[in-house]
């Protein structure tokens, strides 16, 4: 009861805070928690002329559909792969890139690398899968023309041949989001106290070692809420990117959750079921959320709540 007399007293003493956050839980709630009454009709057979109430429940036949899909495993298979492909890539790399950003000493040259490696975040996805398609075109691009100079044929189609897909899309993912990553752990960087340094050095540590432990752990609680973040979107595979690689060719490896989603649902105007789902995808990251940020909590103290 004190405790709630206290959140009281703090909220009419701080209430301008509150006005101020106010658009951002209105917007939250139109946008994002009222929708949320639409997952009802993954459990009914809806029809847009009959409208959600007025469509049958079904219970979990679009559920046990899915699951017995002969598609499901492949495409669990495939967006489970690119995930964490993406993941085991493109998570320690922004933190190797910020720990050399940060070693740099001439401010000038440090403010060009930092702002060279953010700019390809603001590339659309759509000019990024165009620039792809340019540089490796089997018949005129930069890559294939590289590769028959030393040796090659020259001729690889490595927007359309599915052993290749993977890789072209995890990569061009890290060169687009790496130095927009690496900022949050610029930022923490730039916290650690030089005292720390000076006195590693004193004690006989090298580069390396300062990295290792005075950099490191400084930016280790950052490092430990972002990847529990990741971890809670493991099957989110956003579907543009996906999409627009996407081909006849590579669809046995590019064939993933979201994009699936778009095609049964949109395409093929199948609502329950591409609602089903994308509920199964959100409780699966739910749960992977909740197992990552307990077992965290256990191991280094350090977790979302």
């Amino acid at each position: 009861m004190e405790k709630s007399k206290r959140t009281l007293r703090l909220m009419r003493r701080n209430w301008l805070l509150y006005v101020f956050l106010l658009p951002a839980v209105i917007y939250m709630g139109i946008f994002l928690y009222a929708p949320m009454y639409g997952l009802v009709i993954a459990f009914k057979d809806f029809t847009a002329s009959k409208g959600i109430l007025g469509s049958p429940w079904v219970g979990t036949k679009w559920f046990e559909l899915f699951f017995t899909s002969p598609r499901f495993w492949q495409i669990l298979k495939n967006t489970l792969i690119l995930s964490v492909y993406s993941l085991i890539v493109g998570f320690p790399l922004p933190v190797i890139l910020a720990l050399m950003i940060n070693d740099i000493r001439n401010l000038r040259f440090k403010r060009f690398t930092q702002t060279v490696t953010y700019m390809p975040y603001f590339i659309s996805t759509v000019v990024l899968v165009g620039m792809m398609s340019v540089l490796f075109s089997p018949k005129s691009g930069v890559v294939n023309a590289i590769l028959a100079h030393m040796g090659g044929s020259g001729e690889t189609f490595f927007m359309g041949e599915s052993r290749y897909f993977r890789h072209m899309y995890v990569w061009s993912g890290v060169w687009q989001s790496m130095g927009w990553n690496s900022i949050i752990y610029i930022a923490a960087l730039t916290g650690v106290s030089q005292e720390l340094h000076e006195a590693a050095k004193i004690d006989g540590a090298n580069k390396i070692q300062r990295i290792l432990h005075v950099d490191l752990p400084a930016i280790l609680p950052t490092m430990i809420i972002l990847l529990i973040m990741n971890c809670g979107s493991i099957l989110n595979v956003g579907y543009e990117k996906v999409y627009l690689l996407q081909n006849s060719l590579n669809t046995p490896v590019s064939e993933v959750i979201s994009t699936y989603i778009y095609k049964i649902g949109l395409q093929q105007q199948k609502f329950s079921y591409s609602t089903a789902i994308g509920l199964f995808n959100n409780i699966v990251n739910f749960m992977v959320l909740v197992t990552v940020n307990k077992f965290s909590r256990k191991v280094s103290g350090t977790g979302l709540w």
